[in-house]
């Protein structure tokens, strides 16, 4: 009896364990499942083997015409004004009149000059005869000198003359005006008048740093004004800066404009066109570039061993539905993903479409 007993209860704990063993398989399958619904589709491109090209490198910047030197003429001390010979819009040539101030301190000078000058000859005499001492002699020299310095200084400051050849911009003051160096200007300068030279004009370009290298001195530059639809204009490099702004990456080079029948103006917006040189550089088509979104980043989509590697480029110029690339991570052979590249993010799988 005892023996039967037993039975059932083997039969039940074999049930049990059989139940348990068949819900961890079943988990267990489950599971695997889930791990391989989880695993991305490799999405389906077509890419294309780059190689650099040669290319005729013009760069295409817009700058403002600025004059090539611009004075603003002011008297070293404040004083009244006691003529200005000119307009604004006058035409100058290099050492004319443009203003005159009050010279009652110069006449002074020139006379207590005049002065020291007929003591300094009767010193001289009496030097040489023995009656004064040399100390003596010395002091009224310097003071001669002092005094000159300041007369020739008081010339030079009372009557303002052009500096170069150009044109008046800016008239601040009538005769008999009193001059006290307070600003007057745009730029918050002080000036009585203010000399602009026109011919040649100037124009300050900031250029990408990339091309540093290539811009020199004397490099040609091809320039169009809007106004003038059918007027080129030639200017050359003359100068550029020996430093890079690091926040905008670019560099100023200034380029010297001869203002042919002075037609362009100061402040006029222009159309600068350089040509570097052929260079060699990556040429794409123009969909395989694409744009974050809310951002001015370019970038390309590379074969990387299966998986999709963005990078980010600089875009040069553009030959119709061609465009140039720059990026110190492509080299020649990689694998530009052409096709399907929209789809992508960075270290997606991909299948390479023959």
């Amino acid at each position: 009896m005892k023996y039967l007993r037993t039975i059932p209860v083997i039969l039940i704990s074999s049930l049990i364990i059989s139940a348990c063993s068949s819900k961890k398989s079943s988990d267990g399958a489950n599971a695997a499942a889930g791990a391989v619904s989880t695993e991305k589709t490799a999405i389906p491109v077509k890419v294309m083997t780059i190689s650099k090209t040669k290319i005729a490198r013009t760069i295409d910047y817009t700058a403002t015409i600025l004059p090539y030197e611009e004075v603003n003429m002011a008297p070293a001390t404040p004083g009244r004004i006691d003529k200005i010979y000119v307009e604004t819009g006058d035409r100058v040539s290099k050492g004319d009149k443009l203003f005159l101030m009050d010279r009652t301190q110069l006449y002074q000078l020139k006379l207590q000059l005049a002065n020291l000058e007929k003591d300094l000859s009767r010193l001289d005499t009496l030097l040489r005869t023995g009656s004064v001492k040399q100390q003596q002699y010395d002091q009224a020299k310097t003071q001669y000198d002092v005094t000159k310095t300041n007369v020739d200084f008081m010339e030079q400051n009372t009557l303002m003359v052009a500096p170069f050849n150009g044109i008046v911009t800016g008239k601040y003051f009538e005769d008999g005006e009193m001059y006290s160096g307070a600003p007057t200007t745009q730029s918050g300068k002080a000036a009585v008048v203010t000399v602009m030279q026109i011919n040649p004009l100037k124009l300050n370009v900031a250029v990408s740093e990339q091309y540093y290298p290539l811009v020199k001195k004397g490099m040609k530059a091809e320039v169009k004004a809007d106004v003038y639809k059918d007027e080129v204009f030639s200017g050359s490099v003359f100068r550029k800066a020996p430093t890079v702004n690091s926040a905008s990456r670019t560099f100023i080079t200034e380029i010297e404009l001869p203002n042919r029948n002075d037609l362009l103006k100061p402040g006029m917006f222009v159309r600068v066109s350089m040509d570097l040189g052929e260079v060699e550089t990556f040429v794409v088509p123009a969909s395989a570039v694409l744009l974050q979104e809310g951002t001015n980043i370019r970038y390309v989509f590379v074969d990387d061993q299966g998986r999709a590697k963005r990078i980010e480029v600089t875009i040069g110029k553009r030959f119709d539905d061609q465009l140039e690339i720059i990026s110190d991570n492509l080299k020649e052979g990689d694998r530009l993903i052409s096709d399907g590249q929209s789809k992508l993010l960075n270290n997606d799988k991909i299948e390479v479409l023959q």
